[in-house]
């Protein structure tokens, strides 16, 4: 929808949504209108470079071309029908995923929070089926990030933050140990305990990457304690670390592994893949999803995945993101770049304030986020290249100088 269209002005669209909706964001100030490729644009034509890419959902790009031609072609056949009938991109999907990622089993939801959710739930039946009742205890991560409905919000290693206060109790079942530190998590493990839950790279937590020892001591831990390892691909999956799904890239296969966001492509879209073994405890009318897997999201899906395999965009995730934070590490005021692929965050030192940088940025026309005020993750599309890297890397450079008063605030 093209705002010339509506009779509307941009103010107009800003007076709208803060009249109308609850506002849990802190907008960036200005109208995205249209996409294409490496940009987002607002109804005056000024061009954006995005590095945020819808938070790790823009994989192949933003409205990649085969994605929309997948959409508009399954919209004349059919958008919805629950999962009562077989449809032909569900099925496609489900094999394209387990075949490209070696897992057996799918269960398709709308979101990462939910595919975390049907994590948690699987888990916990497994544990009962096998075990008994009381075997249902999951150890995450402290610093972790999971989602927000109340299973993945206790699954989230942040307690007394604004992602757990003010809502009664937490969700029961849910121990914390330190990431990177196996020895924590071997001495959290009980007679109650049925699963670790882990990010292969901690995202909304600063972006701290798995270091290979301890995610092949979580295997084998889990393998000698019979307890199940769910990793969280929410945000590091379908390319954006390097490989495929991360856990790839540390030799070892998870017991359920989770995935959202660049799956679709920017169609709403989770799942969750298993063994055949775990999968049979989900056995009819012990989860559900009524959107979940549609067709339309589904053929969405297809081609998104398509793309990212037939590109090759994992490798050029490597690339970039090699390239990314060796240029990063120039920057004036950093202390710290860490990484996988292109999932990147920028430590700063105290004398620079994210947030500014963040809203400097935009207004020379970067997007990018701010996890606290020290870091300043970075997520673009896989497509990008050394050009708008260069490009990026210019904008940040004068942002945090801005910031810090040694360069006049002239925007670019």
């Amino acid at each position: 929808m093209k705002l010339a269209d509506t009779g509307l002005t941009q103010q107009d669209i800003r007076d709208l949504v803060n009249t109308y909706m609850i506002e849990t964001y802190e907008r960036y100030d200005f109208v995205a209108e249209r996409a294409e490729g490496m940009y987002l644009y607002d109804p005056d034509g000024n061009a954006y470079l995005d590095f945020y890419g819808g938070i790790a959902v823009n994989n192949a790009g933003n409205v990649n071309p085969k994605v929309v031609a997948a959409i508009r072609d399954q919209v004349g056949d059919i958008m919805h029908t629950f999962n009562y009938p077989y449809t032909i991109p569900q099925a496609l999907l489900a094999k394209k995923v387990c075949d490209a990622i070696g897992m057996e089993k799918i269960f398709f939801q709308n979101s990462g929070t939910e595919a975390n959710e049907a994590a948690i739930k699987l888990a916990r039946k497994y544990g009962t089926d096998h075990y008994n009742s009381k075997k249902y205890t999951i150890i995450s991560a402290s610093n972790s990030f999971h989602g927000r409905t109340f299973g993945s919000m206790a699954a989230t290693g942040q307690p007394g933050t604004a992602n757990q206060n003010g809502y009664g109790g937490m969700t029961p079942g849910f121990v914390y140990a330190q990431f990177n530190d196996l020895d924590d998590f071997a001495s959290k493990v009980d007679d109650t305990t049925i699963a670790i839950m882990l990010e292969p790279v901690q995202g909304e937590g600063g972006v701290h990457p798995a270091t290979q020892e301890f995610l092949q001591g979580i295997r084998a831990l889990c393998d000698s304690k019979g307890l199940l390892l769910i990793l969280d691909e929410v945000q590091t999956g379908w390319g954006r670390t390097g490989s495929l799904m991360a856990y790839q890239q540390f030799a070892i296969r998870p017991d359920i592994v989770t995935m959202a966001k660049g799956l679709g492509g920017g169609v709403p879209i989770g799942a969750m893949c298993t063994t055949r073994r775990i999968a049979a405890s989900f056995t009819p009318g012990t989860h559900g999803s009524t959107f979940g897997g549609s067709p339309l999201c589904t053929a969405a899906a297809l081609a998104e995945v398509g793309e990212i395999m037939d590109r090759d965009l994992p490798g050029n995730a490597r690339r970039m993101g090699a390239y990314l934070m060796e240029g990063a590490r120039t920057l004036p005021h950093i202390r710290e770049v860490r990484g996988m692929g292109l999932l990147v965050g920028f430590e700063f030192d105290s004398s620079v304030n994210a947030l500014d940088v963040k809203h400097e940025a935009l207004r020379r026309g970067l997007l990018t986020t701010a996890i606290g005020t020290s870091i300043i993750r970075v997520i673009p599309p896989l497509i990008v290249t050394s050009f708008h890297i260069d490009e990026a890397l210019s904008i940040l450079r004068d942002a945090i100088l801005v910031t810090c008063g040694e360069l006049a605030s002239a925007h670019a």
